[in-house]
C-alpha cells in the first residue's frame, strides 16, 4: 500500500526529474535536483520521518536542492513565505515577508506592493508614507 509519504517522494521525483510533470519548468527544469541518496524512498522516509497532519515538504533554501539538510515539513502558510517571489523586509528588527510586515503593521498588501514593483518606490517610502499620499519629489 503506497502511504502519503510515499506519493510526496513520488511527486518530489516527478516534479524533479520528469519533464511531462506540470511544475517541472519550476523544479528540474531550473536546476532543482534530489540527492543520490533520497532516490531511494526508504532513504527519504528514514530522514524525513513521518509526514505530520498538514505537513508539507518544503526547502529552506528555495534555489537549492532536495536533501536533509535543505528540507523539512512546514504549514501552508510557512511554505508560502518560501517563495522565489516573496519580498523580505526588516519590519521592527525582524526578517519577514512583505506580506507579513503589512500584517502586523494594519497595512494593506497589495497598495503597498503595487508601490514597489510597479512604481519603483523603495520599501522604506512604501511602508511609511500613508495611502493616498504621494512621495515627496
Amino acid at each position: 500500500m503506497k502511504t502519503r509519504l510515499y506519493w510526496v517522494w513520488a511527486d518530489m521525483i516527478g516534479r524533479c526529474t520528469n519533464q511531462k510533470h506540470k511544475a517541472f519548468a519550476n523544479y528540474g527544469g531550473r536546476g532543482i535536483t534530489v540527492c543520490d541518496r533520497w532516490r531511494v524512498f526508504q532513504n527519504f522516509a528514514a530522514d524525513m520521518g513521518e509526514r505530520p497532519d498538514g505537513g508539507l515538504l518544503d526547502r529552506e533554501d528555495n534555489n537549492g536542492n532536495y536533501e536533509p539538510s535543505n528540507c523539512k515539513w512546514s504549514t501552508r502558510k510557512e511554505q508560502n513565505s518560501n517563495r522565489r517571489n516573496c519580498i523580505y523586509v526588516d519590519c521592527d528588527g525582524e526578517r519577514v515577508t512583505l506580506k507579513e510586515c503589512c500584517r502586523r503593521k494594519g497595512l494593506t498588501y497589495r497598495p503597498i506592493v503595487k508601490r514597489i514593483q510597479t512604481l519603483g518606490w523603495s520599501i522604506s517610502d512604501a511602508l511609511s508614507i500613508p495611502l493616498g499620499q504621494r512621495r515627496a519629489a
